[in-house]
């Protein structure tokens, strides 16, 4: 592991030729907390600028969360056709994307048609998982709860016969991450009993995403997420117990990394 944090840019500003930009397009009117927590924790992992996509009707909500995040809107409660070319834009100024937290009431059709225009290193997560397949995944990363993987597995017969045939790389959140490319499956061997609290896998897709956008491969990138965010969670474990939420781990994100 301590290879892959090696190869993270110097970040003392001395050698680093440019900022790298994160776009999230998540959340929708139940689910208000998911883009602020993917971007917070992708701006926590190294990200210079992270720049949210969400619903108008939730847009104030978001905005104020955290004065950090760069925020975004399209009409609506959810995605849809009328959101296609917003994302578009958005994948044109990042360099990684994070598609899926909290996108509830979104048109799954449009989902579709918005990633087959993105040329991107893409992080899919929840909502955004079962539209994904079937389009070119050969520069994504799919981050599935045990719940999401069911659509991946019913199609492809396990994780890693999807990630031979598609060439996407996957972290299957559960007891224990793991980390599947090229039909390979790696555990990780970080984590507390106290990261099933909500929040967590945002928290993950962020932190994959600044990881992509600062250049690393992405099977590199799933590892040291998966790494990333079970140790800040130990971290966070040792102070608060069950008690943490996610937040707490996102704080201790550049501890983990130094």
């Amino acid at each position: 592991m301590n290879r892959l944090l090696q190869s993270l840019p110097n970040r003392s500003g001395e050698d680093t030729e440019q900022d790298n930009m994160v776009g999230v397009i998540a959340g929708s009117v139940d689910f208000t907390g998911q883009p602020s927590l993917t971007g917070l924790a992708a701006l926590r992992t190294g990200a210079d600028h992270v720049r949210t996509l969400t619903p108008a009707e939730i847009h104030p909500i978001v905005a104020s969360h955290s004065p950090n995040l760069l925020v975004g809107r399209y009409p609506g409660e959810g995605f849809s056709e009328k959101a296609i070319d917003r994302a578009v834009e958005l994948g044109h100024w990042a360099d990684a994307l994070v598609v899926g937290p909290g996108l509830t009431r979104s048109d799954g059709t449009a989902v579709r048609k918005m990633l087959k225009k993105i040329d991107l290193p893409v992080v899919v997560d929840a909502v955004a998982i079962e539209p994904a397949l079937g389009i070119d995944l050969s520069n994504t990363i799919f981050t599935p709860d045990d719940s999401e993987k069911e659509a991946i597995v019913e199609e492809h017969g396990s994780l890693e016969a999807f990630s031979e045939s598609t060439g996407a790389v996957v972290v299957a959140t559960g007891d224990t991450d793991t980390i599947i490319a090229e039909g390979e499956r790696t555990n990780n061997n970080t984590g507390s009993a106290a990261l099933t609290v909500a929040g967590t896998g945002d928290t993950l897709a962020g932190i994959v995403a600044s990881l992509l956008s600062q250049g690393l491969p992405r099977a590199e990138a799933a590892e040291l997420g998966a790494w990333i965010v079970g140790k800040a969670g130990e971290l966070a474990t040792a102070d608060y117990g069950t008690g943490l939420v996610a937040t707490d781990v996102i704080d201790r994100i550049p501890n983990v990394i130094r």
